[in-house]
């Protein structure tokens, strides 16, 4: 490894906190909790699961036999435009009633297929569900921010291994988009320049960490990386939420993300779990033109076997101590051709 013995620390600008990085401690001696051993391959179809088409969920009501893209309303949301109102004068204990919509967005019929699997026109559907589901939450004055994210695997505790993601339209502001919001204010405040897009071009410029590229986007190993295998995928135009991607944008930016977590596939050899965010801009009428939407992947594997697990410094300080440089882990992606993926069905 190039970066063998490295032992440095690194400033994270968009969540302005130190990343420490160790690589020398990734070959320490391990006896803790490894990964499950592989199930054997679901069916494609299966009666007991509450997403297949034809199917009853658990309040009674039967999914469509649907053929592509399937989504409906969560029969346990989190946030529900009917909450219970809820009322608090006291400041410092302050409560709200919890409204919002939440979705499920079921990528596929079959049972036992994921996103890396699927063929790139179909991905491009579900992304294209996402940006009509983006429009129709803009449209809703009681929708402020939303989030579409992906639990992939049982590792990262996702509930049924039907192809499927999440959809939270809330009416409060998403954390970390907020602070990427006013840190991008800041940045453009104090040096002129738009923060995201100094990110993307110093990338671009180093060359060594990116993953996948076309004419429309762009896929990276950040330089801050908390994660091992952690990706960031930007639309190289100038957007803030999915909305306004062209046609040929959309398609663009599916077909980095497809390549990237077909890349995470076969660097492991398995279908390889992570947490999928689509970080957006709120949709409550206000202005964000600092702001720059992009996708966010965080596998939790840091090699085969291992997971990173939140512990004393990420859960007792809130800074991540990291056993492997990102320059190794995007080399080790940047060897792998895609065109040889084989798992597509």
């Amino acid at each position: 490894m190039r970066t063998k013995g490295k032992w440095e620390k690194r400033w994270h600008s968009l969540r302005e906190e130190w990343v420490v990085y160790s690589a020398h401690r990734n070959s320490r001696p391990w006896q803790g909790a490894a990964r499950a051993a592989q199930k054997e391959e679901a069916p494609e179809y299966d009666a007991s699961c509450y997403l297949c088409p034809g199917n009853k969920r658990i309040h009674g009501n039967s999914n469509p036999h649907y053929k592509d893209v399937f989504i409906f309303e969560n029969d346990h949301p989190v946030v529900g435009m009917d909450a219970p109102e809820v009322f608090s004068t006291d400041p410092l204990y302050r409560k709200e009633s919890a409204q919002g919509v939440a979705k499920v967005v079921c990528y596929d019929p079959r049972h036992n297929i994921t996103l890396s699997q699927m063929k790139l026109p179909e991905v491009v559907k579900v992304f294209s569900a996402f940006q009509q589901e983006m429009i129709a939450f803009q449209k809703n004055p009681a929708i402020h921010s939303v989030l579409i994210f992906e639990n992939k695997g049982e590792v990262v505790g996702v509930s049924n291994p039907h192809p499927h993601c999440q959809v939270y339209a809330v009416d409060f502001p998403l954390k970390l988009v907020s602070q990427q919001i006013r840190v991008a204010e800041e940045y453009k405040h104090a040096s002129g320049r738009n923060i995201f897009e100094a990110i993307v071009a110093r990338e671009r410029k180093d060359c060594v960490r990116i993953i996948a590229e076309n004419d429309f986007a762009i896929a990276f190993i950040p330089y801050f990386a908390r994660y091992a295998y952690e990706v960031m995928i930007f639309p190289k135009g100038n957007h803030q939420t999915l909305i306004t991607l062209s046609p040929q944008e959309l398609t663009g930016f599916t077909q980095v993300f497809h390549q990237t977590v077909r890349k995470l596939d076969m660097n492991f050899q398995m279908d390889f779990p992570y947490v999928m965010s689509m970080m957006q801009a709120p949709v409550n009428g206000g202005s964000y033109p600092e702001f720059r939407m992009h996708g966010w992947l965080q596998p939790p594997y840091r090699q085969p076997g291992l997971i990173k697990y939140l512990a004393g410094p990420e859960i007792g300080a809130g800074n991540f101590m990291a056993d492997t440089m990102p320059e190794d882990k995007a080399a080790e992606l940047q060897k792998i051709n895609v065109a040889d993926y084989s798992w597509e069905r």
